[in-house]
C-alpha cells in the first residue's frame, strides 16, 4: 500500500505505476497494490488532474480512483506500507500506534525486506523524500522519483 498525504497526487501516482510496472512483467496476480492518505482532507476526490496528466503523457493507465484515509485494519492487512515522506511517517504513526518493531507481511517472505513501513526513496537507494508536487507544482520531478522508486520495490520483492 502506497500513502501520502491526500491520496491524490503521489499515492495514487505510485499506484498505477507500480501496477503497469508489474502488469509489464507478468506478475500481476502476485501483487495486491492499492494507495491511501495519512488524512481525510481528500476522502472521496479524484486524482489531482495535473497528476493524471502526467501519467497519461508517460503512458501509464489509471482507473477510478476515490481517495480514502488508512485505517488501522487496511494496515494491519498490508505486507507493506509505503510512504512518500517522513511526514506521512508520522502521521500513520498516530493511526496505527507504533510500527517501528512491525515485520513486513509474510509475502515478502525471503525479499530482504525488514519491517512493514518504508519512504519509496528507500527503494532507489536513497532516504529522502518524495516531494509533494500539490506544493511543487512539479509533477514530472514526482513523477520520476515515483517511477524510480516503484522500480526498485519491484526489483526488491520480484516474484515475491
Amino acid at each position: 500500500m502506497f500513502l501520502c498525504h491526500g491520496n491524490i497526487c503521489r499515492s495514487p501516482m505510485a499506484e498505477y505505476v507500480m501496477k503497469d510496472l508489474v502488469r509489464k512483467e507478468g506478475l500481476e496476480n502476485d501483487y495486491e497494490i492499492t494507495s491511501g492518505a495519512v488524512s481525510d482532507e481528500e476522502w472521496g476526490n479524484p486524482i489531482y488532474p495535473p497528476a493524471l496528466r502526467v501519467l497519461n503523457e508517460n503512458g501509464i493507465p489509471s482507473g477510478k480512483h476515490s481517495a480514502h484515509k488508512i485505517s488501522p485494519r487496511e494496515f494491519e492487512e498490508a505486507d507493506l506500507v509505503v510512504v512518500m515522506d517522513r511526514s506521512n511517517m508520522r502521521r500513520l504513526a498516530g493511526i496505527v500506534g507504533d510500527f517501528s518493531s512491525v515485520p513486513a507481511g509474510e509475502a515478502l517472505a525471503g525479499s530482504g525486506i525488514e519491517g512493514k513501513v518504508h519512504l519509496l526513496m528507500e527503494f532507489a537507494g536513497e532516504f529522502s523524500d518524495v516531494a509533494d508536487p500539490w506544493y511543487t507544482g512539479d509533477f514530472a520531478k514526482t513523477f520520476r522519483n515515483v517511477m524510480c522508486g516503484c522500480r526498485g520495490l519491484l526489483e526488491k520483492t520480484d516474484g515475491k
